[in-house]
Parts: C-alpha cells; structure tokens; sequence
C-alpha cells in the first residue's frame, strides 16, 4: 500500500509540473506580461532612489574616481528597498540592507583579487544568492530583493585585481549605501505621516474592493486594516498629532462598514473611500490644513517585535526550501552559461534568481517572461547609447533617469522597469570597464538561459497545492 500511495504521489507531481511547463508556453502566460497593476505612490520614490544615485555619480566624478562610481550607484539602490516602512523601523534594516550590499561588493572584490576561476565563482556566488534570498525572505526585506547584491558581487569580481581594488570598490559602495540612506530617510522630517498614510490607503483600497471580488476578500480587509494599525502604532510619540488621529478615525470607520455586513453600508461609503485613499496617496502633509496638536488615543495593536519574527522566519521550512530552489538554479544557470561559452555566466545566475522571486508558479513565470522582454528592450538602449559614445557625465544623466524611471514603474510591470534596469546595468557595467555595444546581445543570451532555467527548476519543485496558474491556462 505505501508503495501504491508513492507511486501515485509521483506521477501526480508528475504531471503538476508538466502543467506548470505547459503553462510557460501558454498564450495566457504571455498575456499576463501586459498586465499594468495599481501601484502606491511611485513618483516620490523614483525621485529619491534616481537623487541617490545622481549624488553618487557626481561625487565619484569630481574626485575622479569614475572607475568605481558605479559601486557607489549599485550602493545607493538600497533606497530602493522597504519604501513604505514605518521610519522608525526602517532605519536599521535599511542600513542592513545596504551593509549587505557592501559584503557582496567585498565578497566579489575578494574573489576577483584571488584569481578565483569562473567555476569557483560560480559555486559561492550561487550560495551567496541562496543566502541574500534567506535573509531578505525571513527579515521580510521588500524590494528589488538579492539580485542587487549578487550584481555588485558579479561586478566587483570582474573589476578587482588587486587589493587597491578591491579597497575603492567597497569604500565606494559603503559610500553610496550612506547615501541612500540618508536619501530614504530624509522624509521622515517633512513627511513622518507618508508610511502611515499609504497603509491606511491600501486599507480603504480592500474594503471598497469588498464589491468587486465578494465575501472571500474580506479576511484580506480585516488584515489590511490590522497592517495600517500596527503602522500607525509605530509613529514616534512627538509625532503624534491631528492626522494621526484623522488617520485612525478612517481605519474605525472601514471596520465599522466590515462589522456591519451590510452590502448597502459598503455601497454608501465607497465613493467616501475612494476619495481618501486618492488623497492619502498623494504626496502632501495632510488631508485639511494644518491644526493644532490633539490628545490622541494610539490603537490599542502593539507593534510586532520584528527581530523575533524574522529570527523565527530563519527556521522557517518553506523559506529553506525556497532558498535551495534559488542556490540549485543559480549555479545551473551559471554552470550552463560558462559551458556554452557566454562572457557574463553570472548574469545568467542572476537571471535564475531574479525569476524565482516570484510569490507563486504563475507570478515565476510572469516576472521570467517579463524580465526577458525588459532585458531585450533595455539590451538595445543600451547598445544604442554605447555606441554613441558619450562622455562620463552625459552617462551619469542616462543613468539617473534610468533609475528614477525603474522605481516609478516597478509595481506597475515589471517588463517595463526591466528596460530602465537592464540599460542602467549595463550602461554602469561600462564606466569602470569599456564594452562595445555588443555586451547587450550578451546579456539577452544570458538572461534568456537564467529565466529559462528558473521556470523548469520552478516547474520540478513546485508544490501540488500551488495552482494559481491553472486557473488562466
């Protein structure tokens, strides 16, 4: 009987994963890339990460140190991360997150410096990937996720020859990592609210949704609301003030409209919550002017201890999981890369990794498909402006709209932030190192073999309760 029992469990497995591969192929798959999501306020955070990276190429240039100005953009790109955290709690992991950027810019200096083979290289940074996406997946780090560190490890490989090097590469990464810092920090002195207000917008987001995709959405709401909370209970006490209570008093007003159950309280209080949440995302100190400062009852939610949460998602048995799927594809891809004779096989790694980001099987294979017609629109402004052969600082402004451009359409479509992306990483790739315009077919072969890779490896471990795809193919 248990032998029966496997048996069956294998060829169901079996055939989940050829669905799932089946699904790659599909039109629907396709389709899906064209799919442009409501995203929260984009602007201001494309602003800050593309000001980030300006401060940093033009310091790099006045002290002429051009060759490693690119470390110090890839370091600011830690703005790039967390962008709706409540302040207080985003200036340790975000100054985390950047330090991460700085070990791997290390990491890579170092094996560039010790003559380690493409082979060596390869096998650690696969199992630097692994670990950049265990910590990112436990400590709940949003964002661009571990491919950033990997293509500052990538990249200081191939740049470092002596410890000198190596020396200036990290300096110039911590350099940006500050800056992005402080750049990411910088609104919580005229803006403290922006984090608090976003979190509530989305709350009012789920409960006018409520119509639209019926009773099932209404867990999603509650917990929705109880986000926005724990958001608001975050605000530093010399911060709390009229439009904190005004902020509240919207959230009570969503759950009443959730306690009552009446289809008829939603309808009347939809277009009033549409309107707030269309107010709240924009960025501006408050709803109605400025008043006085108010006794405010803080909700009752006590701020998660965050530490202990992500200590106890470090054990956590799916994330290990997930992080052997990323480290095993990764090292496919890189191995397969330099095997076929491709130039950069560790772009091909970061390829792998990047469509193993994904939340589900559908979503892997969406964002692998996206990041491929991203990657050829990007490959080819980049080839373009490489050819052109522009100076230093016209590339510093190409690179900064780059940025800032990628930040505001990031989670819209991730095809179309590919595009700025992939120009950017090659057009960075170009200042320390000088490439032809070539290096952009390179990166599409590259990329192509990295999603190629992370979709079957996708497809082979993917879980039998995973059928999200199934619904669209």
């Amino acid at each position: 009987m248990p032998s029966t029992f496997s048996g069956t469990t294998r060829r169901s497995r079996l055939q989940h994963s050829r669905r799932a591969l089946a699904h790659s192929v599909s039109p629907s798959a396709w389709r899906s890339t064209l799919e442009i999501r409501r995203a929260d306020p984009t602007i201001a955070i494309g602003f800050r990460v593309g000001l980030a990276g300006a401060i940093a190429l033009v310091v790099g240039g006045l002290i002429g140190h051009t060759e490693v100005a690119g470390f110090a953009a890839l370091g600011t790109l830690s703005s790039a991360y967390l962008r709706y955290e409540p302040y207080p709690r985003m200036a340790g992991r975000l100054a985390g997150v950047a330090s991460l950027i700085v070990a791997y810019t290390a990491l890579g200096a170092l094996l560039g410096v010790l003559g380690v083979s493409i082979w060596a290289q390869i096998l650690l940074v696969s199992g630097g990937a692994g670990l950049a996406f265990w910590l990112c997946a436990a400590f709940r780090i949003t964002g661009p996720g571990p491919a950033i560190m990997i293509f500052a490890a990538a990249g200081a490989a191939g740049f470092a020859h002596t410890a000198a090097d190596a020396v200036t590469a990290t300096v110039a990464a911590a350099f940006g990592g500050l800056v992005g810092w402080l750049v990411a920090m910088a609104p919580a002195l005229s803006h403290p609210h922006g984090p608090s207000r976003v979190a509530v917008a989305r709350a009012l987001a789920a409960v006018s949704g409520i119509e639209h995709y019926g009773p099932g959405s209404v867990a999603a709401a509650r917990a929705s609301i109880g986000q926005a909370r724990e958001v608001i209970a975050r605000t530093p006490a010399r911060r709390v003030d009229a439009h904190v209570a005004e902020l509240i008093s919207f959230l009570d007003a969503a759950e009443s409209v959730l306690d009552s159950g009446s289809h008829d309280s939603l309808t009347a209080r939809r277009e009033d919550f549409s309107h707030l949440e269309a107010e709240l995302r924009k960025v501006r100190p408050n709803l109605t002017p400025p008043r006085e400062r108010t006794d405010v009852t803080m909700p009752g939610t006590a701020p998660k201890n965050t530490l202990r949460e992500s200590l106890r998602g470090l054990s956590d048995r799916e994330i290990g999981v997930n992080v052997a799927r990323v480290t095993t594809a990764s090292l496919l891809a890189g191995g397969l890369a330099t095997a076929a004779g491709l130039t950069h096989p560790l772009w091909a790694s970061i390829g792998a990794l990047a469509a193993l980001q994904g939340v589900n099987y559908r979503h892997t294979v969406q964002r692998a498909i996206q990041r491929l017609v991203g990657n050829v629109g990007g490959a080819v402004l980049a080839a373009i402006i490489i050819a052109a052969g522009l100076g230093y600082w016209p590339l510093v402004v190409v690179i900064v709209v780059c940025q800032g451009a990628a930040e505001m359409v990031v989670t819209r479509n991730y095809a179309l932030a590919s595009v700025p992306i992939t120009a950017m990483a090659l057009l960075v790739t170009s200042i320390g190192n000088p490439v032809g315009a070539d290096i952009g077919a390179t990166r599409v072969f590259d990329t192509l073999l990295g999603v190629m890779i992370g979709v079957v490896v996708a497809a082979v471990t993917i879980r039998l309760d995973d059928r999200h795809h199934l619904d669209t193919t």
